[in-house]
């Protein structure tokens, strides 16, 4: 069995995303590109985003610390800390309008 410790994960990515000339930091906690499933915990600095990129076949979002904005097209959701959604499928970017962290959820399989 693995574990990780979510607390100290997201305490130790914000700090990296608050010093990265980026804005942001992941990490992989689960999967890969050869597994079904794969989870990233992401951390972004304030006024920092993921650019607008294709969607993956399924995917959630859970708001782990701070707030966000999910941009797909002429639609936005705004999440805080607890909230999870589902992202849709197109396009879509990813912005913090505080610091923040996300954790991201990934189908790599289409059933």
């Amino acid at each position: 069995m693995d574990g990780t410790d979510l607390a100290d994960l997201i305490d130790e990515l914000a700090a990296k995303a608050r010093s990265a000339s980026s804005g942001r930091a992941a990490r992989t906690i689960r999967g890969g590109h050869e597994n079904a499933l794969r989870e990233t915990v992401i951390a972004l600095r304030a006024g920092h985003e993921l650019a607008e990129h294709e969607a993956p076949h399924e995917a959630t979002l859970q708001v782990l610390r701070g707030r966000v904005r999910l941009l797909a097209g002429a639609d936005a959701w705004e999440g805080s800390e607890g909230d999870h959604l589902t992202v849709p499928a197109a396009r879509h970017s990813l912005e913090a309008l505080e610091d923040a962290v996300v954790l991201l959820t990934v189908s790599n399989r289409i059933p």
